[in-house]
Parts: structure tokens; sequence; C-alpha cells
């Protein structure tokens, strides 16, 4: 039995900023043919990826020679051709695109010239159609607009936090569409396939609002896509307009795809939107099967920022609050059992806690112990059986003696070793 013991008279892990835990060790492979499927190889090198992304630099002072001829003569190309036009007739996300010097142009320049491999002319003619895209499209005063999605805003496409290294974090899950009902009201002709569309770049929009366009700056954001229930033949036509629509007019904004819940026929899916993708944006690829969600976003997202549903700690109800109380990570191994110990809570205190388990399957518990002598341990939550797919629990408890709160994850009957969070926060009595 293992005991992490955590003194109330510490700093709360609800007020400090944790150290972060490594990502947990790969479980020993079985031995399987040489002969490896496609989602196999992808999920393979999906593990073997260092989670630590390392983004293009944006400083001019580090390109190669040939890059900084690419980028002078990008930056004459599109002078020439938008010659006597003012700023905002060459300017993306209120960035001026000409003359002016600004290093944020620079990070917007290069995005369209890593796209096309630096070849210039080609770079050119995409950053042109995209400026008449934007034009045409209104995307600059998009975010404004009230498109009419109330019952999609946190359910199919939102932001929502950020990743370990500062990148807004969006996720995408299209589950829904599964209901008939649903699918018709959203995608029931061409008109309602446009006004979708639109919203989808309104909430792309918003998280690139969020980017700091800065050499050394967070300047990409990442994409989270869950797989699960998606009703993929039915949104062929959706999904290759979304990836072409942005593939074509928001280059390099996206750091990392993570894909979750990835299922069986995700080889197929591949293959359906395969061909609208560049060789360097797949390789931004992350896969994690069903059940291993919560294991493959910790790497990369603190879990006070990662949704309830995907094993995080963070409800719809928290983001009214301000930022998120931090939570501390450990791991469970499997058959183990771990006791949480918070100590020094004093009489009258109410102490309020979240924890969660990824993929839980095992047996969970929580018990107040008095400091006194002859006082009886009182069952807070009596032992039970958490499913794996059972959110994040909080409750709260207020003692009427001094003691501690044990919060116990009991991990016998499993092999398998899990990630795992919780955070606390303790309220003395104001009678006090």
């Amino acid at each position: 039995m293992e005991a992490v013991t955590v003194p109330e008279s510490s700093p709360s892990p609800m007020s400090l900023q944790q150290p972060k835990t490594p990502p947990p060790e790969a479980s020993p492979k079985p031995y399987t043919s040489n002969k490896k499927s496609f989602v196999a190889s992808l999920m393979e090198a999906a593990t073997l990826r260092s989670p630590s992304f390392k983004e293009d630099s944006y400083f001019v002072s580090q390109l190669k020679s040939s890059e900084k001829k690419a980028l002078q003569e990008l930056k004459n190309r599109l002078a020439d051709s938008h010659n006597g036009s003012g700023e905002n007739e060459c300017s993306m996300w209120g960035i001026p695109l000409l003359g002016t010097g600004d290093e944020r142009a620079d990070v917007i320049l290069l995005k369209f010239l890593r796209a096309r491999d630096f070849r210039v002319l080609d770079s050119f003619n995409m950053l042109e159609k995209c400026l008449a895209w934007r034009k045409e499209f209104g995307a600059d005063g998009i975010v404004e607009e009230d498109l009419g999605f109330k019952e999609l805003e946190g359910v199919v496409a939102y932001m929502q936090g950020y990743d370990r290294e500062g990148h807004p974090v969006c996720y995408n899950a299209y589950g829904v569409f599964r209901d008939k009902d649903m699918y018709e009201r959203i995608f029931g002709d061409d008109e309602k396939l446009k006004k979708f569309l639109r919203w989808r770049v309104q909430v792309l929009e918003r998280g690139i609002n969020l980017l700091h366009f800065k050499p050394g700056g967070v300047n990409s954001i990442i994409q989270v896509t869950d797989l699960k229930d998606m009703p993929k033949r039915e949104l062929r036509v959706a999904s290759n307009q979304i990836l072409s629509l942005f593939q074509d007019n928001y280059p390099e904004m996206v750091a990392r795809k993570i894909f979750i819940n990835v299922p069986w026929y995700f080889s197929m899916l591949y293959s359906m939107f395969s061909p609208f993708l560049t060789q360097r944006t797949k390789s931004k690829f992350v896969i994690s099967k069903e059940g291993n969600v919560a294991e493959t976003l910790y790497k990369f997202v603190r879990p006070e920022d990662i949704p309830v549903q995907y094993g995080g700690l963070s409800r719809p109800s928290d983001l009214n609050h301000g930022p998120p109380k931090p939570a501390s990570e450990f791991t469970v191994k499997g058959g183990e059992k771990v006791n949480i110990q918070i100590e020094g809570i004093e009489a009258g205190a109410t102490i309020t806690w979240d924890i969660v388990v990824g993929g839980w399957d095992l047996e969970y518990s929580a018990e107040f112990v008095p400091n006194a002598e002859g006082s009886y341990t009182i069952a807070v939550e009596k032992p039970r059986k958490i499913s794996p797919s059972e959110e994040a629990i909080r409750n709260s408890f207020t003692s009427k003696e001094a003691g501690k709160l044990v919060l116990s994850v009991d991990n016998s009957s499993s092999r398998r070793r899990k990630v795992a969070a919780y955070r606390y926060i303790v309220r003395k009595s104001s009678l006090v």
C-alpha cells in the first residue's frame, strides 16, 4: 500500500502550481507479427513521440539564408500587388502585412511560406486567395456574430483552457450528430451547412485571437478531436469542407492534432480525409484509442484544464470563476492501493475536493479520521466501484472535530497503470 500524505498546513494544490508529473511509462507491448495495421502504426508513432512540441522559430535571425530571402521576396510581391492599398486591405487579425516592420507580420508571412515549403510564388498565391476569402467571408468580424448555435456551444466545438506550454486548446466532438433530428437541423440543406461552416470558423477565430503572433510567443493552437460515435458517412461532406477551408486559410495555426476515442474503423475514416491534408499537417497527429484518453491528454494538458468527460477536472460551471485551481497529479499502478491523506483539518472547517482516475474501473472511498483518541472514523463516502465512464468526483465535508481526510483509490483488481489527479480547498469555520 502506498500512502500519499498531504498536510493541510502545506500550500494547497488549489492555490499553488504543482510540479509537472512526468508522462506514464508505456506498458510492455505483447508480441505481434511484423505486419501492422495502419492504425497500429499511427498509435505506435504517437506513443513514441515526445509530448514536448517544439514550434518552428519565428525569429528572422534564426532563419536559413534561403528562408530569409524567401520572406523578403514574399514581402516584395505583396507590396507590388497591393501598391496604393490601405493597411486594412492587406491585413489579417488586425495586423498590417505591408511595410510596417512589424514582427507580427513576419510570423503570419512565415506561416504561409512554411505551408508551401518556402516556395514564394505558391505562398503568395495562397496568401492572396486567403485575403480575398477573408474579405468575402467577413472573417474579421465573425467573432461578434450571433449565429444561433447555442445548443452546439461547449459540445461540438469549443475553446477551453491551455496546454502545458500555453497553447489554447480547441475540442471537437461530432457524436451528437448520430441523432437524425439533430443532423437534419444542422446539415439538412446547403444553406444550413454553410451556416454551420461559418459557426465553425467563428470558433477557430476565437482561438486565434488568443495567440501572440510574436517570435518566441504562442503562435498556434492545439486541436483535440473526439471520434466517439462520430457518424463518418453522414459527415463526409462537412468534414471535407472544414478541412479544406482550414488548410487553405489557416496555415500552420495548429501545433498538434490529438485524436481521442479512436475506433477500429479509423483507417477508413483517415483515408477519407487524408488527401486533403499536407504531409506537414499529418506529422502533427497524435492518436489515442478508446479507453486511453486521460493518459494521452495528461501528457499535453494539465488535468484542471481537461473537461471532466475526458478524465479531467474542468466543469462548465468552473469556467465562470476565473482561472482553474491547479491540481496535483499522481499515478496508480496495477495491483496498488493509494491513500491520499489531507491532514490538519480543524474543527468546524469545510473541505471540498475533486478527484479523478483516468478510466477509473477501481474502488474509491473517502473517510474522516478524527485526531482525538476514542473518536470514531466517519465514512464520508463508502467504498464503491467506479465505472470507466464516470466523471471526476466532487464532494465536501464539514468536520465537527479536528482530524484528517483520507481519499482511497484501490486498483488491486487491475494490472493497468492509471493517471490520476486531485485538488482540494479547506475553508475554516467563520465562527472561530
